[in-house]
């Protein structure tokens, strides 16, 4: 591949135009300052000529990730409004799964050419900054009245349950007991500690639907959430996923070998259980879905073993296969 400047790249970045995929052949990736859900992104230098330019736009925050994904979702939504593309208006709001900068094809890139989504995703956001801090959703839905926005797309707490926390440690550090030979998935994982995570995401979670609510244009609208599908802990003999981003064993595999946990049957039914009790969660939130219009998409078994990037994002394929199931809700609800 010829050696491109910094200048030709970011006329690339900055060209709504230019489809993801392409851009992404000029990156690679940080390891050390990637999050479970916030690859961090920047021009690769044996593809492109870098400068001083370069190192003050990727210390400066800019990174070639989320701002940059996000100004380019928004201006191809407002471009094709002025063209009264007729397609369904949605809102979206979320982390990683939603927004997985230029590497992958997320699930808001698969729903795209089905609806005309408002993103405001962004890789490595928390449920507490979406909902208490940031408070982006209730503003974009309000200004999507005017062209009858349709749905809200909500992904989060996947930071809560199988990724960092607020110091950038694993999540399942504190969820998981050391290993005991003998006991179940069940009996490693702490249930207090789980309890209290799922407290703190309910309070959130509600916030987010009263609030949504509150305006009685919205009193009906469809809300969508998701609580992920069965990750598999990587760094085993086999492991074929190779991400430029993230160690093989960073988030999952590591912290469960930390506490003594090796097998790699356990390893999953441990994860198994956290993805369950978070649906179980989740579709104590919705209730019944006639009367609150939440939808909880159920996106588990959606991937293979061949459909994860990581551990805990899917490939551009996997999360199409994510997306279908959204795209089945979506339309049955609006």
């Amino acid at each position: 591949m010829k050696k491109i400047s910094y200048a030709e790249f970011k006329a690339m970045v900055m060209d709504p135009k230019t489809p993801d995929a392409e851009i992404a052949k000029y990156l690679t990736a940080d390891r050390d300052k990637s999050g479970p859900f916030d690859p961090y992104l920047l021009p690769d230098p044996k593809k492109v000529e870098t400068n001083p330019e370069t190192d003050f736009d990727v210390e400066s925050a800019i990174r070639w990730g989320n701002a940059v994904c996000r100004w380019r979702r928004q201006e191809i939504f407002k471009d094709r409004v002025k063209q009264q593309n007729h397609k369904p208006v949605l809102v979206s709001e979320g982390d990683s799964w939603f927004q997985f900068p230029f590497l992958i094809e997320d699930v808001i890139d698969q729903l795209a050419p089905d609806f005309l989504i408002w993103s405001l995703d962004a890789a490595g956001d928390t449920c507490d900054n979406m909902v208490n801090r940031q408070k982006e959703y209730m503003p974009a839905l309000i200004a999507q009245k005017k062209n009858g926005v349709a749905g809200f797309l909500f992904s989060a707490a996947g930071n809560d349950v199988i990724g960092e926390d607020d110091m950038g440690k694993p999540v399942l550090a504190k969820l998981l007991k050391r290993h005991v030979a003998g006991k179940d998935a069940a009996w490693h994982i702490d249930k207090a500690e789980l309890g209290a995570v799922l407290t703190r995401l309910e309070t959130d979670y509600l916030k987010v639907i009263t609030t949504i609510r509150s305006d009685a244009d919205f009193a009906k609208l469809p809300i969508f959430i998701h609580g992920y599908d069965y990750a598999i802990p990587g760094g085993f003999a086999g492991d074929k996923r190779h991400p430029i981003h993230a160690k093989q064993d960073e988030w999952l595999g590591a912290p469960l070998k930390d506490k003594g946990i090796t097998d790699l049957q356990l390893q999953r039914d441990i994860i198994r259980i956290l993805i369950d009790a978070l649906y179980d969660f989740l579709e104590k939130i919705a209730g019944d879905t006639a009367t609150t219009h939440i939808h909880v998409v159920n996106v588990r078994n959606a991937l293979s073993q061949a459909d994860w990037a990581d551990e805990i994002h899917g490939t551009s394929a996997g999360f199409e296969k994510v997306a279908k199931r959204f795209k089945t809700a979506i339309v049955n609800a609006i």
